[in-house]
């Protein structure tokens, strides 16, 4: 059972746990965005806690991989409480219907759990999350670390990709129709992320769930680099106009949450454990372009 089957990564793990014959259950909130054919869609809203019990214990899945949650860091922090339901409450509702038919719950998260005072960071390294999107993820995963369930969590850093016909937009995908469009944008050059290619991380996620490998996990991409890098990498990959482009700084940069400087992953674990391996983030520019309508 997939939660969040609506979203970039949702329909990525759809189309991959398709492919591979295995049968499934998609859930989402509201109608199915999904492009996959004749998979079985159930609209549901996981901040409801009957509703989902009822619905876990309807199909009685074996592994749930939770991909659903509130992720637009600024929107976290000036609504909090919708925030805490979807990322906190709702894990909470997964853990009691996981434990009711005995399921492997799979549970993603973020870098923004640290402060990125000293990344790249390993799976053991100490949470500080400096906004109220990290806290409310370092909430959840400590529910998890508190379950007496069979759990998983997997952490990923700013995911990037495309669905045909997908809506949400991600760093990549904002650069490139900006530049498209002729529009100037402001990038920040003093924050450090290693961008996370979806298809990497489907993968990643299935490989836990095939391997029923428990614990943390870091999946993310294996290049360090500030959005104003990914910016400009990406403009020279689509041949677009990277004068547009205007490099700037955090404290410059206003937004509503802080953003911690540097994190980025160490992906030894997953390397070893799963046989993790990304691709660089110019293959993964390849890898997405084939994506297009």
């Amino acid at each position: 059972m997939i939660t969040g089957a609506n979203g970039l990564l949702g329909q990525k793990l759809v189309q991959l746990v398709t492919d591979k014959g295995i049968p499934l259950m998609a859930s989402s909130h509201g109608p199915s965005r999904i492009t996959t054919p004749e998979v079985n869609y159930l609209p549901l809203d996981i901040t409801d806690r009957e509703s989902s019990i009822q619905a876990v214990k309807a199909y009685a899945p074996t592994i749930v991989i939770n991909a659903a949650a509130m992720t637009n860091v600024d929107q976290c922090e000036t609504d909090r409480k919708k925030c805490w339901d979807l990322n906190v409450m709702a894990v909470a509702h997964m853990i009691e219907a996981a434990s009711e038919v005995g399921a492997h719950l799979i549970h993603l998260s973020t870098d923004f759990i640290f402060d990125g005072s000293s990344g790249p960071y390993k799976e053991d390294d100490q949470p500080n999350p400096v906004n109220f999107y990290g806290q409310s993820k370092w909430a959840a995963e400590k529910l998890l670390m508190e379950s007496k369930i069979r759990w998983s969590i997997a952490r990923t850093i700013l995911v990037y990709g495309a669905t045909p016909g997908s809506s949400r937009s991600n760093i990549m995908l904002w650069v490139k129709r900006n530049l498209e469009s002729g529009n100037p944008i402001r990038v920040v050059a003093d924050q450090f992320r290693t961008p996370t290619l979806v298809e990497d991380l489907a993968l990643g996620c299935y490989l836990i769930a095939e391997k029923s490998a428990e614990g943390i996990f870091h999946l993310s991409g294996k290049d360090l680099l500030t959005p104003y890098d990914i910016a400009m990498i990406t403009a020279q990959y689509f041949s677009l106009d990277a004068s547009l482009i205007t490099k700037t700084t955090s404290e410059e940069f206003k937004q509503a949450a802080k953003r911690p400087l540097r994190t980025g992953f160490i992906i030894e674990k997953a390397n070893l454990v799963l046989g993790y391996q990304p691709h660089s983030f110019e293959d993964g520019l390849v890898i997405t372009s084939s994506n297009w309508d």
